[in-house]
């Protein structure tokens, strides 16, 4: 019977280990001969020793980043199990394909707790649930929804999605159950994948322009940098909604910052740049915008599907298959 790899856990804070992998240490430690000790940095004695016959490597975020030079320092190293949605957020991926190291990621498990997010979100943005609280609070009396409420509801809605990535498609397939109008902009999805999700094609203008609730699911990129800018948020109808649970640079917050001062359009920022916002930034306190602090990814008992989502990697891993989520890295071979 073969020995049980060497697996090490990297990641900050240590605690983050527990909330991970809590209901399944036994079953990580079954597949794996795992240190105790959750690893913060790599460069004390102890962990020196801890890395330099280590096989396995499950991070998180926090994870010191493993360059060519660590790499080096772990001439055993086979694998890297990432807690999190790609594992170049850690890992020089190019030097580790160059090397035999072979990488995954849990980023469909923070994908799902993302995508349930924003379609109730975007739910609750279509029946106009904080302007209602906002009156109710207010008023300490009944609301009259006839009458201040009438443009609320979602029958029939538009909502535009904006990146048909991994979250942007899971978003759009569940609000199949909904009568929502879904619009897609993505430059690299076809018209009938499109459809597929239950939704319509459509330039950016196009979306912007009619959609009541517009939603961002672009990476953070060099062409995403600001993607909604001056002219995009000119775009968009009055009333609407914009909605961002994907990276705060694909928004011009100068921009942004005019058309809610001026109450045309309202605003659900669960990412923002920077992050957080200033202390006097006037997005705290305008009432058609609501800030959370990144909560749209795995929080709590979420945790738990990411750290379930790593062992079973583990476990494939440990029996010879490949990775469901193995990370390919263009132009290395």
């Amino acid at each position: 019977m073969n020995p049980r790899p060497r697996a090490i856990i990297a990641m900050n804070p240590p605690t983050l280990a527990e909330n991970l992998f809590g209901p399944h240490r036994e079953r990580l430690r079954d597949l794996v001969d795992v240190s105790a000790e959750v690893l913060t940095e790599f460069d004390s004695r102890a962990a020196a020793r801890l890395i330099e016959d280590v096989e396995i490597l499950l991070a998180g975020w926090g994870c010191p980043r493993v360059d060519q030079d660590l790499l080096d320092r772990m001439p055993n190293l086979r694998a890297v199990v990432f807690a999190g949605g790609a594992a170049s957020a850690v890992l020089d991926t190019g030097e580790a394909t160059r090397r035999g190291i072979v990488f995954t990621n849990a980023g469909e498990g923070n994908a799902q707790a993302v995508a349930e997010y924003t379609a109730a979100t975007i739910v609750l943005a279509g029946k106009r649930a904080r302007y209602a609280e906002q009156l109710y609070r207010e008023g300490r009396k009944p609301v009259d929804r006839e009458a201040v409420l009438l443009d609320s509801g979602n029958f029939g809605r538009t909502v535009g999605l904006i990146g048909a990535s991994r979250i942007g498609r899971r978003v759009a397939q569940l609000l199949q159950s909904t009568d929502l109008r879904v619009l897609i902009y993505d430059p690299y999805a076809t018209a009938e994948e499109a459809v597929s999700l239950g939704g319509v094609k459509v330039d950016l203008d196009d979306l912007l322009a009619a959609s009541d609730i517009v939603s961002l699911h672009a990476p953070a990129t060099a062409e995403t940098d600001h993607m909604i800018g001056a002219h995009e948020l000119d775009v968009m109808r009055d009333g609407a909604v914009l909605i961002n649970t994907a990276r705060g640079s694909l928004i011009d917050h100068d921009a942004l910052r005019g058309h809610l001062r001026a109450g045309r359009i309202d605003a659900i920022l669960d990412v923002t740049e920077p992050e957080p916002l200033a202390a006097d930034d006037e997005l705290w306190s305008l009432p058609n915008v609501t800030l959370t602090p990144h909560i749209a990814g795995a929080t709590g008992n979420e945790l738990h599907r990411l750290g379930r989502d790593v062992v079973d990697e583990v476990a494939r891993y440990v029996a010879g298959h490949a990775f469901v989520g193995f990370e390919r890295v263009p132009g290395v071979v």
